[in-house]
């Protein structure tokens, strides 16, 4: 007898008609002679819908209240799958984090999961119960409930299913699995059979939104095998998978593009040992993340320093650095918000050369400027402007032989 854990998204419980589809498919999995436990997030909306609520009152509402707010969203839910299936025959408990328990450390609103103790959930599934968990949140030590940050229904589905060594996480979202790339932009995208974690942990960082980054960093770190799947209509989805079960592996697995990109330029700073710290330290200091890093060759003494944030970040980025460039002695700070970040990934990339030059030639070809270069070892990007993101991504999924059509 299997143990699946399957998890389901807001849009896939946004109603009762789908909370109630939802139990027809957990049931099914029960006939076939799994055992299950199901992961599922607030309604589609209802999160959102309670943010609202709380900044009425104070736009900057206490981190502890705000996660025992929120927490409620996903405790609606369990309830209501749990009566769906006992109406329909099947023996079922809900459970939030905290009567996992799922215990966390006590960063509220954005908590990192530090142990779950399987004893309850062990004990429910050998009594033939379904058991149907709270996703995006848990409990600290101390008992504060405490929750996961966006997405964190997902990594609640991957720690539960590396906790009771589960033989598959499920993830059932609004799409039908990993495509080459968002077929909202490329209509000739295809659903991938199976991408590594690798892959996968790349394309996420990179804008992907179908998974988590963190459930990815869960899932390759317990070698969990996930699989996306679709909640509305039936199909094999994704499968993602260590290397090792990924043999034939192409050259590039997808092109992922992330538009909440900014720049900025810090402008004739003095070159000297220390400046990206200089630079850099206060920005990081105010939990701003930094990615694409650029210093210009010296003349006279003097270089440009040019980094990206995310947009949202742009704003107190750029007020911290106009301080730090007076203090350097800096021309200017200069900013710029029309940009985004476009790449290609692919494990593939360790065998074969010429990726780079290959993505170059073509963004080239379209007449496409490159103002910034970042990479990995199984990663490509580039920093362009904004107007030319999807000619770009068009333009390199069919360079690297990722269209549907002919494969």
């Amino acid at each position: 007898m299997a143990l699946i854990v399957q998890k389901f998204g807001g849009t896939s419980v946004g109603s009762i008609e789908r909370i109630q589809a939802v139990a027809d498919r957990v049931i099914a999995s029960r006939a076939a002679g799994h055992e299950v436990v199901v992961v599922v997030s607030a309604m589609s909306g209802e999160t959102d819908r309670l943010l609202r609520l709380a900044k009425e009152i104070d736009p900057h509402p206490h981190p502890r209240e705000l996660d025992a707010l929120l927490s409620t969203g996903e405790q609606v839910t369990i309830a209501l799958l749990a009566m769906a299936l006992q109406h329909k025959g099947q023996s079922a408990v809900s459970l939030t984090g905290a009567q996992v328990p799922i215990e966390t450390d006590t960063a509220h609103n954005k908590a990192r999961i530090e142990r779950i103790d399987g004893t309850r959930l062990r004990s429910a599934l050998a009594a033939g119960q379904v058991v149907i968990v709270a996703g995006f949140q848990g409990v600290t030590a101390s008992g504060d409930i405490t929750t996961l940050g966006r997405g964190g229904s997902d990594t609640t589905a991957v720690a539960l299913a590396a906790a009771l060594q589960a033989d598959e996480c499920a993830i059932y979202t609004d799409v039908d699995g990993i495509y080459t790339t968002d077929p909202r932009i490329e209509s000739r995208a295809r659903r991938l059979d199976r991408i590594t974690y690798e892959e996968m942990l790349e394309m996420a960082s990179l804008g992907a939104k179908v998974l988590q980054t963190r459930s990815v960093e869960f899932a390759m770190n317990y070698r969990v095998p996930v699989r996306v799947l679709s909640s509305f209509t039936d199909g094999p989805g994704t499968l993602v998978t260590s290397e090792e079960n990924n043999m034939e592996a192409p050259r590039v697995s997808g092109i992922a593009f992330s538009r909440n990109e900014a720049k900025i330029t810090v402008v004739a700073v003095p070159d000297r040992p220390g400046i990206a710290h200089a630079i850099l330290g206060p920005v990081s200091a105010a939990n701003i993340n930094v990615d694409v890093i650029l210093q210009n060759v010296s003349e006279d003494g003097k270089t440009d320093f040019t980094f990206t944030v995310e947009r949202n970040d742009f704003d107190r980025a750029l007020q911290i650095l106009r301080g730090v460039a007076a203090e350097l002695g800096a021309a200017d700070v200069r900013g710029d918000t029309g940009i985004v970040k476009v790449s290609v990934v692919g494990v593939g990339m360790r065998s074969h050369a010429g990726i780079a030059a290959s993505m170059f030639e073509t963004l080239a070809k379209e007449n496409i400027n490159i103002q910034m270069i970042s990479t990995s070892e199984i990663k490509i990007s580039v920093v362009i402007a904004e107007k030319y993101l999807e000619l770009a991504v068009r333009a390199l999924h069919a360079a690297f032989g990722l269209d549907e059509v002919g494969s």
